[in-house]
C-alpha cells in the first residue's frame, strides 16, 4: 500500500475538501424536486439535533406558509462525530460546541422544552413547558439516550476517574477520557473495550478508539506494557461481513485480545472490575487499568411511551419507532414519520444516514401534502470514516444489504488504511455536516 496517494489523485481529493459539501463522504439521497409548495400545515418536529435541524431548514424553504414548530431544550448543537476526535487529544471540548439557535431557520417556532407525550391518536405532542402542540404531520427526530444505568454501577459522573473513560457521553466527557487515555498509555496495565448489545449510533466508534489507544502507546513507545482486549457483543466485530473480516485480520495484526459474546453487565469502579454476561448464562470478570465504556442505548422515554415504537422485538424492546425502512414514514400512523438514530431501520445510526434519510423524509412529506407520490427512499446507506491509527482511516460505506457502496470508486478503496480517508474525517466531515444542518447537504 502507498503511503499516500499519488500527486493528481491528492490534489483531485484535497480539491474536494476544499469544497467543504463537495466531500461525499456524507453523501446525500438525490435531490427532493426544488419547487415550492402552498400549505398551512402544522408541523411539529421532536428534536433539534442533527436531523431535526436539518429537516427544519429544507421544509421551511420548500413550504410556503406552513406552520413549523420544533421542539428541544438543548441550548447546546453537539457535533457528535467529532468526540472521536477530542477522545483521542486531537481537539478541544469546545470544538463540537455551537449553539442550537444558530442553526435553526428564521419564521419557524423553537419551544425551548422537552416533548413530554406524544398521542398519535389525538395529534397532539405536549412539552416541558406546558405547550399543547396540535400537528398535521408529526416528524421525530429525538436521537437516543445513553443508557448508563443499564450496567450495574455506571453512572456518567464516573467518567474521567479511577481509569474510566465514555467517548459517546459528551464533549467534556471525550476530553475526559482522552486525560484517562493518556495516562494510561504512559503507564501501561490492561486496556478493555467493548460495545452493548443493542442497536447504537456510530458502531465503528469503539473500534477506532480501540485502534487510537494502541496507536498512541505505540507513538510512546509504551505497549509492551499493556494489554488490549476487545469484548464483542456478538461472534462479530462488524455487522458487514467484508468489513468484520478486514477489521479482525487489523486486530489480529495489533495483537489485541478479541473476546466474543461478552456483554458488560456491571462495573466495580473501586476495584477496577468489569462484568461481563457469557454465552453459557454465566459472568466472567475483566480487571482493567482503561476502560471506554459503551453503554446500552435505546429511545428516549417520550418515544417508548408514546405508541410509536414497535410492538415486537429488540426493536420494541429499544423503543425505535416503527417505519417503513424505504419511506421513514409510521407503518400504523401515516402523518408521522422519523428521521434518524431513532428510526427503527435495520442501518442507519450516523450523521452520514441522517443525511441521506433528510431529504427522503422531506420529498415524502411534500408529495403527501401535495396529494402525489414520490420514488425517494432511504437504501440504507451508512458511513463509518473507520481509524486505524492517527493518519490513517478506512472510509466505509454501505447499504441495506450490506453492500459496499463507496463514493469515489477507483479513487479511494473502502478496506484500505489511507491518509485520504483520515483527512476527510478530520477536515472534511465537519463542513459537510454543517451544509447538512442548514439544508444544503
Amino acid at each position: 500500500m502507498p503511503d499516500q496517494p499519488d500527486f493528481e489523485t491528492r490534489r483531485r481529493l484535497l480539491g474536494l475538501i476544499a469544497a467543504g459539501g463537495a466531500i461525499s463522504a456524507l453523501p446525500s439521497a438525490p435531490a427532493a424536486r426544488a419547487q415550492t409548495i402552498q400549505s398551512s400545515a402544522r408541523i411539529v418536529i421532536i428534536g433539534a439535533g442533527a436531523a431535526g435541524t436539518a429537516i427544519a431548514n429544507r421544509l421551511s424553504t420548500r413550504i410556503d406558509g406552513a406552520q413549523i414548530t420544533i421542539v428541544d431544550p438543548r441550548q447546546r448543537h453537539l457535533y457528535q462525530p467529532g468526540f472521536t476526535l477530542i477522545a483521542a487529544g486531537l481537539r478541544p471540548a469546545e470544538y463540537s460546541v455551537s449553539a442550537t439557535a444558530d442553526w435553526l431557520p428564521r419564521g419557524i417556532t423553537w419551544i425551548e422544552g422537552a416533548a413530554t407525550g406524544i398521542d398519535p391518536e389525538a395529534k397532539r405532542v405536549t412539552t416541558s413547558t406546558g405547550d399543547r402542540l396540535d400537528y398535521d404531520y408529526l416528524i421525530v427526530a429525538s436521537g437516543l439516550e445513553l443508557h448508563y444505568e443499564g450496567i450495574e454501577g455506571m453512572s456518567r459522573d464516573l467518567i474521567g476517574q479511577n481509569g474510566i473513560g465514555s467517548v459517546y457521553a459528551g464533549p467534556e466527557e471525550a476530553e475526559a477520557t482522552w486525560r484517562e487515555m493518556d495516562r494510561f498509555t504512559d503507564e501501561g496495565g490492561v486496556g478493555l473495550f467493548t460495545r452493548p448489545a443493542t442497536e447504537m449510533k456510530c458502531a465503528g466508534a469503539p473500534l477506532k478508539y480501540t485502534f487510537l489507544t494502541d496507536d498512541y502507546a505505540r507513538r510512546k513507545g509504551t505497549r509492551d506494557r499493556m494489554e488490549i482486549i476487545y469484548c464483542a457483543h456478538s461472534g462479530s466485530l462488524f455487522g458487514v461481513p467484508i468489513v468484520n473480516e478486514k477489521v479482525r485480520m487489523l486486530y489480529d495484526r495489533q495483537g489485541f485480545d478479541t473476546r466474543y459474546n461478552r456483554v458488560m453487565t456491571a462495573i466495580d469502579p473501586g476495584r477496577k472490575i468489569a462484568t461481563f454476561r457469557t454465552p453459557d448464562g454465566g459472568s466472567e470478570e475483566i480487571a482493567f487499568d482503561f476502560t471506554n465504556v459503551i453503554p446500552p442505548m435505546r429511545a428516549a422515554q417520550v418515544v417508548r411511551d408514546g405508541g410509536l415504537s414497535w410492538q415486537t422485538g429488540a426493536n420494541g424492546e429499544q423503543g425505535w419507532i416503527e417505519v417503513d425502512q424505504y419511506t421513514l414514514r409510521h407503518t400504523r400512523h401515516d402523518t408521522v414519520f422519523a428521521v434518524g438514530d431513532v428510526a427503527g431501520v435495520p442501518k442507519g445510526k450516523t450523521a452520514a444516514s441522517a443525511k441521506w434519510q433528510v431529504p427522503v423524509v422531506e420529498d415524502q412529506l411534500i408529495a403527501q401534502i401535495a396529494g402525489g407520490q414520490t420514488d425517494h427512499i432511504y437504501t440504507g446507506y451508512t458511513s463509518c470514516p473507520l481509524i486505524t491509527r492517527v493518519g490513517r482511516a478506512m472510509l466505509i460505506e454501505f447499504d441495506y444489504n450490506n453492500d459496499l457502496v463507496p463514493s469515489f470508486p477507483g479513487i479511494i478503496a473502502p478496506l484500505e488504511e489511507l491518509w485520504v480517508s483520515w483527512l476527510i474525517k478530520e477536515i472534511g466531515l465537519k463542513a459537510t455536516y454543517n451544509a447538512m444542518l442548514r439544508g444544503r447537504a
